[in-house]
């Protein structure tokens, strides 16, 4: 936590982060590539320590404008006696105010492939039968493949130089009007849910 930026290795988005402590509950925390600065996350930790909040700006995967947003965060665990705060095990809890940008996107189907495209620069082609298919505009992605499972719901497996990092499964709503979206991350074991409503 001396401002400077340190090496990281093996991560697609950045490869080096810098942290400075503001003061005895803030946090900025800076990602770059390259030389660039990518993510910048200003951390506060509420006065009781059981909570924070991360302030972002993510360029990390953006052709445009950054995506912008804040994520609540609850304590796991707590730091060694004396440390910083923002020591200890974190669980991130909410997420919120996204620009508009991050949480856009738009699929098209012609001739059984499926073709999505977001404003931030991501976009493929795939058939519907899952063969593979190139992934443009994210780092941390380089190819995808799409299965039809049923009139209204699909599977899409993401993969970074061959291997399986999140299978996606989206289901039509019958009215056409929203998509239920579930994320299983086999990178870290995680799943998320999300709603999209169709704009």
């Amino acid at each position: 936590a001396d401002g400077e930026v340190h090496p990281v290795t093996g991560h697609p988005y950045y490869d080096g982060v810098s942290v400075k402590v503001t003061d005895a509950r803030n946090v900025e925390i800076n990602r770059s590539k390259n030389g660039k600065t990518v993510v910048t996350d200003k951390m506060t930790v509420a006065p009781d320590g059981a909570t924070a909040i991360d302030e972002f700006v993510d360029s990390s995967a953006t052709s445009g404008a950054p995506v912008t947003g804040k994520s609540e965060l609850s304590r796991v665990a707590a730091g060694p006696d004396g440390s910083h705060a923002l020591s200890g095990s974190w669980r991130t809890s909410k997420i919120s105010n996204i620009s508009d940008n991050g949480v856009t996107f738009t699929y098209k189907t012609q001739d059984d492939v499926l073709t999505m495209s977001t404003p931030t620069g991501q976009s493929f082609s795939a058939k519907l039968d899952g063969t593979d298919a190139p992934y443009h505009g994210d780092p941390g992605t380089s190819s995808v493949s799409v299965k039809r499972l049923g009139k209204k719901t699909f599977e899409e497996t993401d993969k970074r130089d061959g291997k399986v990092i999140s299978v996606v499964r989206t289901v039509v709503a019958a009215d056409g009007r929203t998509l239920a979206i579930v994320v299983h991350d086999t990178l870290h074991g995680t799943t998320s849910k999300f709603v999209g409503i169709k704009q």
